[in-house]
């Protein structure tokens, strides 16, 4: 029915190292959770940013939608972009909408034997 004076000791004297103890874990889920997920999205994030900056006349690009289109006006101070998904056919899009950027492949005629 008592708790023996010993235990009572004990007790009080490692209550804040169990707290610490049972916090631990949650701080390094919580570590491990930053390190793996969301420090690498934010990377991809500021990546996505700086490739829809420097998006430029001429090049190809591939929308949200699956339209793979080439860029043929930049707006300034807009976040719209012209491009052209087929000949003389030409739409606006806007910038958050555009997914990748297509580099083009150089062609490298001189392997080629014939």
């Amino acid at each position: 029915m008592f708790i023996s004076p010993a235990y009572a000791q004990d007790a009080a004297a490692g209550g804040g190292m169990a707290m610490v103890m049972q916090i631990l874990p949650l701080i390094l889920i919580f570590g491990v959770f930053y390190f793996l997920l969301i420090r690498p999205q934010q990377k991809k994030q500021k990546e996505h940013r700086a490739m829809l900056q420097a998006l430029k006349r001429g090049d190809r690009v591939l929308t949200s939608g699956g339209i793979i289109a080439q860029v043929t006006k930049v707006k300034d101070g807009v976040d719209e972009v012209e491009v052209e998904i087929a000949p003389n056919v030409r739409v606006s899009v806007l910038r958050a909408t555009i997914t990748d950027i297509f580099k083009p492949i150089p062609a490298n005629d001189g392997a080629a034997k014939g």
